[in-house]
């Protein structure tokens, strides 16, 4: 994976080249929620482009809930963002200079380019990609990583059997939105979860789902048991917290739970919640696992392969939620912790 501290510069778009590059940088350990103070908006010069090197116009920049974890400091999958490091994020591209044999001027790139209008890169992980088949930011959501992340952990984690019940959290949002598609067309049985109304029409309406509970409207537990009435065999997990232990209440025998995310114990300034009907587990004979898409990465071809067919096939939608503007990283990066983002939360880069 490309550092996401890549060196830095801008280019106007109208020349082919400046030395001045703008980039978000971690200024301090956020407690709780973000705040402006935890980030410095810098201004910077790059050296010229060096041998094995391309020069990167960023275009759209990928926000996504992991991107809190990454803030932390401590022990996790992937090493935290230093302080004065630019933020980590993923991001697509066009090359604007090569000086490296596998890239050429114009072509369209992905990679973790950081929160930065301009990168320059050693070109290793990065992957090319085609604006003539799908709009740049799908290469984002569901022929990115999001997508992935769907893919791999609801089919070899989940290992869904048709007619089985399906339950997702977040059911609306980057990860959430493919893997319901993916379950119905294998043929299951997909309960959403999501936050209001327009999104639970979204998610029955436009991704097929057989029904989607409004946690904002009240407690879910008597949702899942109307909407659920075998239980739940596969939950994929996007939230935690209060949604995590209600789906656990209600899981069927030999149930297989997806843990990706905890977007809702995120920002606690306090211990981390778990699940208290955890023994579920052991009564239902079920199976917890955790998933992080990087294990898949030698295989992310087979994934694009078979999400991109379904597109091509109309069994695939992707919805993605895009504000413009690179200074409104701070502001645009809450709405993945209020719910406000309705589906895919990214950044157009103004140049």
């Amino acid at each position: 994976m490309i550092s996401a501290t890549s060196y830095f510069i801008s280019l106007s778009r109208k020349k082919p080249m400046t030395t001045h590059n703008r980039a978000y940088q971690l200024a301090a350990r956020p407690v709780g929620l973000p705040k402006h103070s935890d980030w410095d908006y810098v201004e910077s010069t790059l050296p010229a482009t060096a041998d094995g090197q391309i020069l990167v116009k960023v275009l759209y920049i990928s926000l996504d809930p992991a991107m809190r974890g990454w803030m932390n400091e401590g022990k996790s999958y992937i090493p935290p963002v230093k302080i004065g490091e630019v933020m980590r994020a993923g991001a697509v591209g066009e090359v604007i200079e090569s000086r490296n044999p596998k890239f050429k001027a114009g072509d369209h790139v992905s990679g973790s380019f950081g929160v930065q209008a301009y990168a320059l890169s050693d070109g290793k992980d990065l992957h090319k990609i085609d604006p003539k088949l799908a709009p740049l930011p799908k290469y984002l959501n569901v022929l990115g990583m999001p997508g992935m992340t769907a893919y791999f952990g609801l089919l070899e984690v989940g290992q869904p059997k048709a007619g089985e019940t399906v339950v997702v959290s977040a059911a609306t949002g980057a990860v959430g939105q493919v893997v319901g598609q993916i379950a119905k067309i294998k043929g299951c049985r997909v309960v959403g979860i999501a936050g209001g109304p327009k999104k639970c029409v979204y998610a029955v309406n436009e991704l097929c789902y057989d029904a989607c509970i409004d946690y904002k409207a009240g407690p879910i537990y008597p949702a899942l048991v109307e909407h659920c009435p075998k239980g739940v065999d596969i939950y994929f997990d996007n939230v935690g917290g209060d949604i995590l232990d209600a789906v656990l209440a209600r899981l069927a025998l030999h149930a297989r739970v997806v843990i990706c995310g905890a977007i809702s114990q995120y920002n606690n300034t306090g211990d981390v919640r778990g699940p208290k009907n955890y023994l579920s587990l052991l009564v239902n004979r079920a199976r917890m696992q955790g998933i992080i898409v990087f294990d898949w990465a030698d295989r992310y071809g087979e994934g694009v392969r078979d999400l991109a067919q379904w597109m091509q096939q109309g069994k695939l939608k992707s919805r993605e939620d895009v504000v413009k503007g690179l200074k409104t990283f701070p502001d645009t990066l809450l709405k993945l912790f209020s719910g406000e983002n309705f589906g895919k939360l990214a950044i157009e880069v103004d140049h």
